[in-house]
């Protein structure tokens, strides 16, 4: 059975906290505005397909060889999102902008290829809510485009609302932090239900 809510929340979390395609999507639209940061999110958005196509074949291949790696991946799964609700609820309320000159396409999607919290998000996803319901090629390849866009619509709304998330996550951080860690607590323990 698929657990859509579990999912969704998995992939909100992911998609909107922190990390550098966030940070650098806000500093950049903080520093050049939205129009001039777009280029940059749509290399984003690309690296991310591109990235995400590769994380699916590979956890699909290894799904259908290895049946029993199901649970190895179920615990390195909730490991790291115990991991990741550890260092949201720990994280501090200081975003700092970069000094970076250009917010091109090319450097958006080159950030994808380097960027770990992708593989990791695409390896969970797939791993642990995807593959356990759906083998076909369509539903592949369907889950992929809608993780790509829910993965990088976190850098187009941090761009789109740079200043006023910084301030917002500024103000509220503790609450915001510990709100988001008990959901991944749950995502975690979901797993096993």
């Amino acid at each position: 059975m698929f657990h859509l809510f579990d999912f969704l929340i998995y992939c909100f979390i992911t998609a909107y906290t922190p990390g550098a395609n966030n940070l650098l999507s806000m500093s950049n639209a903080i520093r050049l505005g939205f129009r001039r940061s777009i280029h940059f999110n749509l290399g984003i958005l690309a690296g991310f397909a591109v990235v995400m196509s590769v994380c699916t074949a590979f956890s699909a291949t290894l799904y259908s060889v290895l049946p029993k790696v199901k649970i190895v991946m179920q615990i390195l799964g909730a490991a790291y999102m115990l991991y990741l609700a550890w260092k949201v609820w720990n994280s501090s309320s200081e975003l700092s902008a970069d000094g970076r000159k250009e917010a091109s396409f090319l450097s958006g999607m080159i950030l994808q290829f380097v960027n770990p919290k992708i593989y990791i998000y695409a390896i969970t996803a797939m791993s642990l809510y995807i593959l356990p319901v759906y083998h076909s090629t369509t539903a592949l390849i369907g889950f992929t485009a809608i993780l790509s866009i829910i993965g990088a619509s976190g850098s187009f709304v941090w761009a789109l609302f740079g200043a006023a998330f910084c301030k917002f996550f500024s103000k509220h951080m503790k609450l915001v932090n510990i709100i988001m860690a008990l959901l991944l607590v749950y995502c975690a323990a979901a797993l096993f239900l």
